[in-house]
């Protein structure tokens, strides 16, 4: 599946999560997208991505340690499904939004938590999904100064 689809899949499971449980299910199905979107980019991306694209899969994995993996249904998890990158900037684009949305879910978990090892842990997934942003903005600024070194055609 394309990964646009796979993210907003993933965004709208992550806005639809009632209860931390399912919460943390879907931060781990966003940081698994983001690990396996990052591994595509970093074999077959734009060249200068692939050393970014490395970096946001290293950042991701960390994400998904740090939380216990799910139980999976049928057809899961989502980062299995991914076959294609599409088009890089709207991908990065999507998935930057999505890893702010992980990032404010996981506020809002840590705010509400009574247990300081939770607490704990979702901080250290919400540096782990800014770091990942972190990446991807780089990724798309590396992107837009690619475009702007190309030469402009004229027009004949």
């Amino acid at each position: 599946m394309d990964a646009v689809r796979l993210i907003v899949t993933s965004r709208r499971a992550l806005a639809a999560a009632g209860g931390v449980p399912d919460l943390l299910t879907e931060v781990w199905q966003a940081q698994a997208l983001a690990q396996a979107i990052g591994g595509r980019l970093a074999v077959v991306g734009p060249p200068e991505l692939r050393g970014e694209a490395l970096g946001l899969t290293e950042l991701a994995g960390r994400g998904c340690g740090v939380l216990s993996t799910p139980g999976f249904g049928p057809g899961e998890p989502r980062a299995a499904q991914l076959t294609e990158v599409g088009e890089a900037r709207q991908c990065l684009m999507c998935l930057g939004g999505l890893l702010g949305e992980v990032g404010i879910a996981l506020v809002g978990i840590a705010c509400s938590v009574n247990d300081e090892a939770m607490y704990w842990q979702c901080m250290e997934v919400i540096d782990a999904a800014d770091e990942s942003r972190d990446r991807v903005l780089e990724m798309l600024r590396r992107l837009a100064d690619r475009e702007e070194a190309l030469p402009v055609r004229e027009a004949g």
